[in-house]
């Protein structure tokens, strides 16, 4: 794989994502989305995230992270919560972590402060991904998701930025 290019997402890249984003939710528990999304619900996505970023070899999108609000009210301003999604056939060799760093520098020039990840307890690549990035458990809300007709954890990890 050639180092791809890491970019602000735009509404052309929603069919990309889109494709990454419906093959995780119908297959996963990486996230406890139920249903697909739309090009036109990836498109709102974009446009309400903090940051939206997507890495690309050419114009095929390989993976995709995105930063909002973890909470609401002028209390929590500095505080993020992210999400990463790469191709399943991308995994593993170091898109990832290219992603988590161009979104941890796009949230300290927002002026974030701490960026949180919420990992699904069956999603135990990702816990490990976080904690090897300075990443941080500081929760476990047992049973709090539910997918495929069962009930699953949420781990909260946290880094300061």
């Amino acid at each position: 794989m050639r180092t791809p290019e890491i970019r602000v997402a735009t509404p052309e890249d929603a069919s990309g994502i889109a494709v990454i984003y419906n093959q995780i939710i119908r297959d996963t528990t990486i996230t406890f989305a139920p249903d697909e999304k739309s090009e036109a619900d990836i498109t709102a996505m974009i446009g309400e995230a903090d940051a939206y970023l997507v890495a690309c070899d050419g114009g095929e999108v390989l993976g995709f992270a995105s930063f909002s609000a973890f909470r609401k009210g002028p209390g929590y301003a500095g505080v993020k919560e992210h999400s990463i999604c790469l191709a399943q056939s991308t995994r593993g060799n170091g898109l990832g972590v290219q992603l988590l760093d161009a979104l941890e520098a796009a949230a300290r020039a927002q002026g974030v402060t701490h960026m949180i990840a919420g990992v699904s307890g069956e999603n135990a690549a990702g816990l490990a991904f976080h904690a090897r990035h300075g990443y941080e458990k500081v929760g476990h809300l047992p049973e709090i998701g539910r997918k495929f007709g069962r009930a699953i954890d949420l781990v909260l990890m946290q880094k300061t930025l």
